[in-house]
């Protein structure tokens, strides 16, 4: 393991440490398939859930392609281009990173992490010595130098379902990848701008994570990821109760399953009890009364039922929006974690 990373650490504990609640894990109910939450200074596991049971991993994928990209020491203001062999033809994701488009290495690195940037991961990996397969190689041989022994990388970005790992083993991942500062950085970016310079064109990105921009939060590092065949992902390194703690939430059902998975953590590992129903529900009716009748009636921020003729034009557009998308190339859509 890197010889920094005990140095990473030092700061969480520099702080007085306040005590720990008793830890009662029967109390922390989890949506999230395979979770493991251990303690990140001494690598102790406080809770797990089938954490050593083999899943897709999705673009959390692209912390270990971090950790090849900086372990190389390519320089980091070299240009990279995303061409065609970046192009998304698994699952047929978004990107704003079009054919031709150029940022330096650092530039491309960011954008992977912090907004999971399938096309910025994949053109670090070609631009490696030796190409993509090398690029896998290094990633398989770096997850066996961790004792990652339930991992298998297939490409640099998570999008082939091939990348599969255990919460367990992602947990090694995350403290290993705590002692590279770029990626603590850029991992917890909360937005970021690049030009492209071919265009003159400024392109705004936003973190994959919305648990960075959150100020009960304090993240150092993080990694969200998915695919269908992963579920919702995420990987945290955070400091919880004045202790580092390194979260690892896996194959979470419904977009907000790992947000709310996160937070039922965080409030167990402050409290020792599990959080309040109240903290997840949707927010309260207000009720309120008419001018003309005086009766009271539901208030909320809800949008009212449309009418039959609204629906059949929403359902218009949309499948003319379809067929629209139906005439683009696969490649010219690009998704992230």
């Amino acid at each position: 393991m890197n010889r920094l990373f005990p140095l990473v650490f030092a700061g969480f504990l520099a702080a007085p440490v306040l005590a720990a609640p008793a830890l009662d894990g029967s109390k922390l109910k989890l949506a999230s398939a395979n979770v493991i939450v251990v303690d990140a200074a001494d690598g102790t596991a406080v809770y797990s859930k089938a954490a050593d049971e083999v899943t897709p991993i999705a673009s959390v994928t692209k912390l270990m392609t971090a950790v090849v990209v900086l372990d190389a020491k390519q320089p980091m203001d070299e240009q990279l281009e995303v061409d065609m062999d970046d192009f998304d033809y698994i699952k047929g994701s978004r990107s704003r990173l079009h054919m031709g488009v150029t940022l330096s290495r650092e530039q491309m690195l960011r954008l992977a992490l912090m907004a999971s940037e399938n096309r910025a991961a994949s053109s670090l990996g070609r631009h490696y010595p030796g190409g993509q397969l090398a690029f896998v190689a290094a990633m398989n041989e770096k997850a066996r130098a961790l004792g990652m022994t339930s991992t298998h990388y297939d490409d640099a970005t998570g999008l082939s379902p091939k990348n599969v790992s255990t919460a367990n083993d992602l947990a090694k991942l995350v403290r290993a990848a705590a002692a590279y500062p770029e990626i603590r950085e850029f991992s917890t970016t909360p937005a970021h701008q690049v030009e492209v310079s071919s265009t003159g064109q400024t392109l705004g990105f936003n973190n994959s994570n919305a648990l960075v921009k959150n100020d009960a939060w304090d993240i150092q590092l993080q990694k969200t990821g998915y695919i269908r065949e992963a579920g919702r992902c995420v990987v945290m390194l955070a400091n919880i109760a004045s202790r580092p703690v390194v979260i690892v939430l896996l194959d979470s059902i419904g977009k907000l399953a790992r947000v709310t998975d996160a937070q039922r953590v965080k409030y167990w590992l402050e409290t020792g009890e599990a959080a309040p129903a109240t903290m997840f529900r949707p927010a309260v009716h207000k009720t309120t009364r008419t001018k003309a009748t005086g009766k009271a009636v539901a208030k909320t921020d809800a949008k009212p039922p449309r009418t039959k003729a609204a629906t059949a034009k929403a359902t218009s557009a949309r499948a003319a929006e379809a067929k629209r998308a139906q005439g683009k190339l696969a490649a010219n859509r690009s998704p992230r974690g």
